[in-house]
């Protein structure tokens, strides 16, 4: 079974209060009158009702959920027919697409079985991700443009805590994994919007100083890595709050440590070797190792997941190049907690990482009135993916290069310079 509901009475009901109110308050800054549309794995119930309480306490104009279920997806791989899994709703992200489009905020809870797929044929895995994608486009699009106020947040779904507390009965494993999450999103404080305001702040300063400094690419050196990463023109970085096109500040995920920009898609040199594993889609993706040349990945291997990630390269052009690099310091909350989460939204706050895939938009100077044209013209990258995958330790150094030449030490062992 994907949950228990008497798992539910060992998460601290006051924390996850406030994890619901920063979500709409800090997450959202949800607006009087705007609608909201939130999609959940059905676990993450408790958590849904709260936010809905939250969003109408804040004004909201109409809240809609839309719930996925372990049991029926893997039912999908055990009785649909074959041509199902060249198939995704198309009509209901078009309707996302609309709604967003129409200045209605998005969230999304977090919380899958990272391992749901792990048993299924990666190929039929790899057919449905592709439909999905391909249907989810129109969506993707508005979100990743940040035409709307969006966010994710997480709960501590049972077969998520399982899968990182194998040896803990389940109802300890739950505990464990609600306490990292409300730990990591700073909702384990007196005042936790005061406490993402401080946060946001040191996120400002960081990106802001590396706007000032315009370097023209980023270069990694360590364990197995030897990799320079050229920055697109016009680029911009961000960390934390966010102005979306809808003129609303935003807190995209939470929890967050990370600053952020846009690689150039043609400008990548080099070989890199992930600090962390990935897990995707029900596979965990470990010990990768890539090269690239001009921007595209022309080699690569992973100890496991390896025929996996290969079928995630070919997704289509755009997969095989970068559309984020992202500083995370070794010392960041996530990383000093020891857990690998199997959550991309966990574990990349806990290191250095880049991006397959699509870029965002908004990192370009002037990024919300750039055609698509322009932003390919200035670099960025087009994908129907972005996953992201870590790269940094405390025993990778990271400079950044001007247009001269010149390097400036950024990190140092993981840490800022």
């Amino acid at each position: 079974m994907t949950h228990s509901l008497d798992t539910a009475a060992v998460i601290d009901p006051v924390k996850l209060e406030k994890l619901a109110e920063v979500a709409i308050k800090v997450g959202l800054q949800l607006q009087r009158g705007q609608d909201l549309v939130i999609t959940a794995p059905i676990a993450a119930m408790p958590l849904v009702r709260l936010i809905t309480k939250h969003a109408y306490i804040a004004g909201a104009g109409l809240v809609s959920t839309f719930y996925s279920d372990e049991e029926t997806t893997l039912a999908r791989y055990a009785y649909a027919p074959d041509e199902s899994f060249d198939r995704a709703s198309d009509w209901l992200y078009e309707g996302m697409a609309k709604a967003y489009g129409n200045n209605t905020a998005r969230l999304a809870i977090s919380g899958d079985n990272p391992m749901m797929l792990a048993a299924q044929d990666p190929a039929k895995v790899a057919r449905a991700n592709k439909a999905m994608s391909i249907a989810y486009k129109p969506a993707l699009e508005k979100i990743s443009n940040f035409d709307t106020n969006w966010n994710i947040v997480s709960y501590p779904n049972p077969a998520w805590a399982r899968q990182m507390f194998p040896d803990d009965a389940e109802s300890d494993a739950v505990e464990k994994l609600a306490n990292a999450i409300f730990a990591a999103s700073r909702v384990d404080v007196a005042d936790p919007v005061a406490a993402w305001a401080e946060h946001n702040a040191t996120l400002a300063r960081r990106s802001g100083w590396l706007n000032g400094e315009r370097f023209a690419a980023l270069q990694f050196t360590g364990p197995g890595t030897d990799l320079t990463v050229g920055l697109a023109d016009g680029h911009e970085w961000h960390g934390g709050a966010s102005t979306a096109k809808n003129g609303i500040t935003c807190n995209p995920n939470i929890p967050t440590e990370e600053v952020f920009t846009t690689p150039h898609a043609l400008r990548v040199e080099g070989h890199v070797s992930s600090t962390k594993p990935l897990s995707h889609q029900g596979t965990l993706i470990d010990n990768i190792q890539v090269r690239f040349e001009a921007g595209r990945i022309v080699e690569a291997k992973a100890s496991k997941g390896e025929a996996v990630l290969n079928k995630v390269l070919d997704t289509d052009e755009g997969a095989r190049r970068l559309g984020e690099v992202a500083l995370v310091p070794h010392s960041s909350p996530i990383s000093a907690s020891g857990i690998l989460f199997y959550n991309t939204l966990f574990d990349e706050n806990a290191s250095c990482h880049i991006a397959l895939g699509q870029c965002y938009s908004k990192c370009f100077l002037d990024g919300a009135s750039l055609t698509q044209d322009q932003i390919k013209a200035q670099g960025g990258n087009a994908s129907l993916i972005h996953i992201d995958w870590m790269i940094g330790s405390d025993k990778v150094d990271i400079d950044g290069v001007r247009a001269d030449g010149a390097k400036v030490p950024v990190m140092r062992k993981g840490e800022w310079a």
